[in-house]
């Protein structure tokens, strides 16, 4: 790994504006080379809904959405829509160096297997890769979990963590943001809830492709999932797969540079 520091950070939880303003913030910092690199894990209060940077927010429920209390955020990656619940978010903000894109994803997901191993469940990452031009011409595939990327990770064939990735090249490095929901509870299948449809038929299969392709860890385990500990394991299975140790940085000291960049 590169000898730019590696730091670590639980923000906790917040809006999803917020969660996705925060990623880019420390983006920016580490394009201007004010930090180091970052290992973030947070959640979301209130739920959220977040969209891929070039999905279309027609194919969401505003109004329901609003209704119940469901923040609609764009992320700055790619990817389709995800519902933002029962689970543990990460974000990892790195120099790019020499990696391609699925290099840089194939470290990622080797050291979040790595942590769930130690949280006690035993993953592995999907090889293939979709034709994602044709299958995004299907409505069936506006939720992210409905399909598996390259070296996205899975359990017994379903899939458990869903990523998306970005390059900035706009720096003094360049840089990649990389996020994605570790599933914790079943509360992401509730997605379709919020889909705008066209009729029942395609909800019910969209419904039943979540409950066929994804699963998570309290599935899993058969107890509801005990957050800090796995923001532990998660953080420890970075450490052990990059072999490095994560510096402390407080969530003050990336507000304080941002104001004044």
């Amino acid at each position: 790994m590169t000898t730019t520091p590696w730091q670590c950070m639980d923000t906790g939880a917040s809006p999803g504006a917020a969660n996705m303003e925060f990623d880019e913030r420390l983006v920016r910092r580490l394009q201007m080379g004010a930090g180091g690199q970052v290992l973030r894990l947070y959640r979301w209060r209130p739920w959220a809904i977040s969209v891929g940077y070039h999905q279309g927010v027609a194919e969401l429920d505003a109004a329901r959405c609003a209704r119940d209390g469901i923040d609609l955020v764009r992320r700055p990656t790619g990817g389709r829509a995800i519902l933002h619940a029962e689970e543990l978010t990460y974000s990892v903000v790195m120099i790019a160096g020499r990696r391609s894109v699925h290099q840089a994803y194939h470290e990622i997901s080797k050291a979040l297997v790595r942590g769930l191993a130690l949280f006690g469940v035993e993953t592995r990452l999907q090889r293939s890769q979709p034709n994602f031009p044709a299958l995004y011409r299907h409505a069936s595939s506006i939720p992210c979990f409905t399909s598996s990327a390259r070296y996205e990770i899975e359990w017994q064939g379903k899939k458990i963590v869903g990523s998306a990735q970005r390059r900035y090249a706009d720096g003094e490095h360049d840089v990649v943001l990389q996020h994605g929901s570790i599933l914790c509870g079943p509360a992401h299948r509730r997605l379709v809830e919020y889909l705008a449809l066209p009729d029942e038929e395609l909800a019910g299969r969209i419904r039943a492709e979540l409950t066929e392709r994804t699963t998570d860890l309290q599935n899993i385990t058969g107890t509801t999932v005990d957050y800090t500990r796995l923001t532990d394991c998660i953080r420890r299975g970075f450490e052990e797969e990059w072999e490095t140790a994560f510096e402390p940085v407080r969530e003050h000291d990336i507000l304080i540079y941002d104001s004044h960049a």
